[in-house]
């Protein structure tokens, strides 16, 4: 089985090779073409897998090209993991969004719509190709903003597209943890949006256990989403929410932090992700060691701006491992064996939010099988869920429009109904320094 990975020089593409070198069974991915348009990028990473690779029996070939229409023919599963603009681009979106007062994360608020802006045009494009030349392929996408992209490529692609996230999965894993279970006999009753998502139920051997964790407080308090939200506001919840939730129920004193650090997250990445892919260029240095002290510098980091601001302490040791790269796996396997499994995933409504319409992308958990992932039916969230959802998908939608017409008026609309902009002027300032950032957006006329 073939495997094509886009963004194959992408930081992250050695916790997917290094998942696929632990499976042995029939019918494996034996095959791994990475695409990039960076050259210099793939040759870093391919000596990454290498040193993985080293020693592993019948561990999968590795090819890499810069050609797009090379990586995709012939694939069974294209693996998309794209960062259009690069970490530069993302340090851009959260300076222009801070400049204006307003949250620049790559998923959330004004940089996620900025970020969106830049890729739908890309993805859909990428979409067209594999239509055209892997029509059997089946695409998993991991490029951010997910649920946006994914609902982009869905359009050209249907249900062969399926959007995947580490975050539920993770929040998951912790509630289980601190519960005394083992994750992977859990349901997880999520629903939601990408990074905009409640668990609102943990049932194991058929009991929801999450109504014993909110009434503990010693608890609740206990793992990563209490002390980052707080005891009595995930009681007064009722669930627990999505970390990036915290970009919206405490927005304020995240903005404050952000402008106050002296490099943002994209910043942060941009220049410790330059010292790696230089460092590699030594033949006498090991890259899979320098990849390993890099990732975990990463990991360690990670929201810690909002960790800080709730108090929340450091990220436990157990939640450094990322986690999507498992997704992945259980996908591919679940769809090339006809391994049923369940995994909370990016699809198409068709029913299953009925305040959204068929076509919207969500994240819930679905059965997956050899015919693809189907989401489960799941109960309405409550009001104000609902409404936070609802306003997020329509700005989601403005995107899409946006990208597709390549309009000004409909680009400002997006970043002015979005919950975190507080201003029509804002958004037009943002739309005006999103557009002098970045030259891939001077088609917004």
């Amino acid at each position: 089985m073939r495997l094509t990975i886009l963004g194959g020089g992408g930081f992250r593409v050695p916790l997917v090779y290094g998942a696929l070198l632990g499976d042995h069974a029939e019918g494996r991915v034996t095959r791994v073409a990475l695409h990039d348009v960076d050259a210099g990028r793939l040759a870093a990473i391919g000596r990454v897998l290498a040193e993985q690779a080293a020693g592993v029996p019948d561990a999968p070939e590795v090819t890499w090209t810069t050609d797009l229409d090379e990586a995709l023919r012939g694939a069974d599963f294209v693996f998309s993991a794209i960062r259009v603009g690069g970490l530069e681009g993302r340090a851009d979106d959260e300076r222009v969004a801070l400049g204006e007062g307003v949250l620049g994360q790559e998923t959330v608020g004004a940089g996620g719509i900025a970020y969106g802006l830049r890729t739908v045009p890309v993805a859909v494009d990428i979409a067209r190709r594999a239509a055209r030349l892997a029509p059997d392929a089946w695409v998993i996408n991991f490029t951010n903003p997910a649920g946006l992209v994914t609902e982009a490529m869905s359009r050209h692609l249907g249900d062969r597209v399926i959007g995947i996230c580490d975050s539920p999965v993770g929040l998951g894993r912790r509630i289980a943890r601190v519960l005394g279970a083992r994750p992977e006999e859990a349901w997880i009753d999520y629903v939601g949006l990408n990074h905009l998502g409640w668990v609102r139920g943990l049932r194991i051997a058929g009991r929801d256990e999450l109504p014993r964790l909110l009434a503990d407080p010693a608890l609740l308090g206990s793992f990563e989403e209490g002390r980052l939200f707080g005891t009595d506001w995930l009681r007064s919840l009722g669930a627990v929410p999505n970390e990036y939730l915290h970009y919206y129920y405490f927005n304020r004193e995240t903005v404050d932090a952000y402008r106050q650090t002296e490099r943002t997250r994209g910043a942060f990445l941009r220049d410790q992700q330059a010292r790696f892919y230089a460092g590699t260029r030594d033949p006498e240095t090991s890259a899979l060691a320098l990849w390993d002290r890099t990732r975990a510098e990463r990991e360690a980091t990670y929201m810690a701006e909002n960790r800080e601001t709730a108090g929340a302490g450091e990220r436990e040791a157990d939640d450094l491992s990322g986690g999507y790269e498992k997704v992945a796996l259980a996908l591919m396997r679940a769809i090339a064996r006809d391994e049923r499994t369940t995994l909370i995933l990016n699809v198409r409504n068709r029913g299953t939010l009925a305040a959204l319409d068929a076509e919207a992308v969500i994240e819930v958990p679905c059965l997956v099988d050899a015919n693809g992932a189907h989401p489960v039916s799941v109960d309405p969230l409550p009001g104000h869920a609902t409404g936070l959802v609802c306003a997020v998908k329509a700005v989601e939608r403005e995107v899409l429009a946006a990208a597709r017409s390549g309009s000004r008026e409909t680009a400002v609309k997006a970043f002015a109904l979005h919950p975190l902009v507080d201003s029509v002027n804002v958004a037009r300032r943002l739309v005006d320094g999103y557009t002098a950032a970045h030259p891939g957006l001077a088609y917004l006329g």
